[in-house]
């Protein structure tokens, strides 16, 4: 196994464990706590019948059967009664069956609920080192393996439990010196067990790992596979699933080979104590130590009892699906957001007619320093202070730390010096949900979602209204392609709005974050995939998108931020020039290289667009 395939698996080791795992099982059994005492009540009339049907027959050979004058109207009798005795059974375990079920269905609901939303409240770090197939896999698959626990393992563990508790008994009863010859078989089934357990969890461990990376690598190439096309990788990607998908049939063939093994192991167990049963109970019949009905009842609770061992070790992998799918899950759920609220949050300030959020916008970074890890710094010592309302850039080569700069105003990081401050509140002593009612980021990438057009503009929230959404996409210049659109804005968007084109997917963004009517707006390189007509488009909306909130611009293109009222230039996560773009270009500076290296046509999409 390759050591990379259990870099997550250890890291999850760390917050999660057996024992960890188990109570997260049992704190969602005990919300059922009613249903599941029905259903041990099921159980225990089920096994009842099971254990009752051979001490009937043992009845009917010995004191009916091999007698000189058989009683026939007592073998009716007995007969009608086992009959009856086997249709509780029947019912009593359909019952217990059907009940397991519908506690294992929400189970498994309330797992992926609490599961899901635990994600969602997690900081950007979290994402930024998890494969996304590895969150599919542990909502999906993992809560299924959970349900499971409940549904087939926990079931087998209470029936066969009772089951070989009450056959012991009744063996006791008959006969106890045989039973307890018999029992001697107990402590091989237990040294059988943990010689294999470490095995068989090792083994399912692995597969699951290997599983999660080829859902992962599945679903990044399905989202890239017109780059896949258009770089003919098709065989190199085949090649590298193929790899995946090797490893992950590999782990499947071992582990179903240790858990073939570890059954028929109990197999051939259980037909070595039917076999001594028949050879020493055969002879104590013979020496009239027994009765024949007895020798009978003795062999068939022997293989009763072996019946519930086997049920048990059959479920053995189950048991394991179920434990590491926990422990996988309780990784995440015991994960703690690295961005929390203050205990005592302050609350937005809001005008007592309308109850809007009163806020100016303006914002400050006073010598903030942050790295994703302590030891690298991206930003260093950013100091600056942008007016309300007004409208400001930012530029620099790739790696400057302009987005890093708006993830941190956005709060998905903190920082590890300085502070930043929104009308002169640190933005950590606000709640995050008020923080982000206030703010709104457009950026690069757009993500849309498989809705109506209309949908995805109010992002499904009730409380906005089919005017406000028009509003917005009117003055995103969104309006005009979405009512040539055949539905109108209930037109219906594929996933990732596959349906439209980059740049229709971008005015929606801006309309989107429009309709928030933020303070703050933030656009990171919003306009750098848009073609030529598009931009023009959106840049004669740009003052009517601005007018009247604090707008912060990282630009790719200069003509987008040439009327700012600030530019902020970064190179190295420093601010190495500030100013407007006639005063930066005078002073020959690194904006005035900038753009001197941009394209040949730079003047004449700013002259176009002012």
């Amino acid at each position: 196994m390759a050591s990379a395939d259990w870099d997550d698996d250890k890291r999850e080791a760390k917050v999660s464990n057996s024992k960890d795992a188990m109570s997260h099982l049992l704190r969602y059994g005990r919300r059922h706590t009613k249903e599941f005492l029905v259903v041990v009540g099921l159980v225990l009339i089920y096994i009842l019948t099971q254990v009752l049907q051979p001490w009937l027959v043992k009845i009917v050979i010995d004191k009916d059967l091999i007698v000189k004058h058989p009683h026939f109207r007592s073998i009716l009798e007995i007969g009608i009664l086992y009959l009856g005795v086997t249709i509780i059974g029947l019912f009593a375990n359909f019952t217990q069956n059907r009940k397991l079920q519908w506690i294992g269905q929400r189970i498994v609901r309330d797992i992926r609920n609490d599961l899901f939303t635990h994600i969602e409240s997690l900081s950007m770090r979290f994402f930024d080192t998890r494969e996304t197939g590895r969150l599919i896999t542990n909502v999906s698959s993992d809560t299924n393996n959970v349900s499971q626990f409940f549904t087939s393992f926990l079931l087998s563990l209470i029936q066969d439990g009772m089951s070989v508790l009450l056959i012991m008994g009744a063996m006791l009863l008959l006969n106890w010196k045989i039973a307890l010859f018999s029992f001697l078989v107990i402590p091989v089934i237990v040294l059988i067990s943990v010689g294999f357990r470490t095995k068989l969890r090792d083994n399912y461990r692995f597969t699951r790992s290997q599983f999660s990376r080829l859902i992962g690598y599945t679903a990044e190439n399905l989202g890239g596979m017109r780059i896949t096309q258009i770089f003919h990788q098709e065989q190199k990607q085949l090649d590298r699933h193929t790899e995946l998908n090797k490893r992950y049939t590999s782990g499947n063939i071992n582990e179903y080979k240790w858990s073939v093994l570890f059954n028929r192991t109990f197999s051939i167990l259980g037909n070595l104590a039917v076999a001594m049963m028949m050879w020493l109970g055969g002879e104590a019949v013979l020496h009239r130590s027994i009765q024949v009905g007895v020798l009978y009842a003795f062999i068939t609770y022997i293989q009763q009892f072996f019946n519930p061992i086997n049920s048990l070790t059959q479920n053995w992998n189950t048991l394991q699906a179920s434990m590491i799918s926990a422990e996988r899950i309780g990784g995440v759920l015991l994960t703690e957001p690295e961005i929390k609220d203050s205990p005592e949050p302050i609350a937005l300030p809001v005008q007592p007619d309308t109850q809007t959020v009163d806020l100016r916008g303006e914002v400050a970074f006073n010598h903030v320093s942050f790295g994703y890890s302590p030891e690298k710094l991206i930003l260093k010592d950013i100091d600056f202070r942008i007016a309300p309302k007004s409208f400001v850039g930012f530029v620099g080569e790739t790696g400057a730390g302009k987005s890093t700069l708006m993830g941190l105003l956005t709060r998905f990081y903190d920082i590890q010096q300085g502070s930043i401050t929104v009308d002169g509140m640190d933005i950590r002593d606000f709640r995050q949900q008020d923080l982000h009612k206030v703010m709104a980021i457009v950026q690069q990438e757009v993500n849309l979602f498989s809705g109506t057009v209309a949908d995805n503009i109010r992002l499904f929230r009730e409380d906005i209204s089919d005017e406000a959404v028009i509003e917005a996409a009117k003055i995103a210049g969104a309006d005009e392609f979405i009512r040539a659109m055949p539905g109108g804005y209930e037109s219906w968007i594929r996933a990732k709005g596959a349906n439209l084109s980059l740049g229709q997917r971008q005015l929606l963004a801006f309309a989107r974050a429009l309709t928030l009517s933020p303070k703050i707006l933030i656009l990171d390189e919003a306009t750098a995939s848009l073609d030529s007509a598009t931009e023009m488009i959106l840049q004669r909306g740009l003052t009517r998108i601005a007018a009247g909130r604090t707008t912060l611009v990282i630009a790719h293109r200069l003509s987008t931020i040439r009327q700012a009222d600030v530019i902020f230039v970064m190179d190295q996560g420093r601010i190495v020039e500030r100013g407007n773009h006639e005063a930066l270009m005078a002073k020959g500076g690194y904006y005035a290289d900038l753009v001197n290296k941009s394209a040949p046509n730079a003047d004449e999409l700013i002259e176009g667009s002012v």
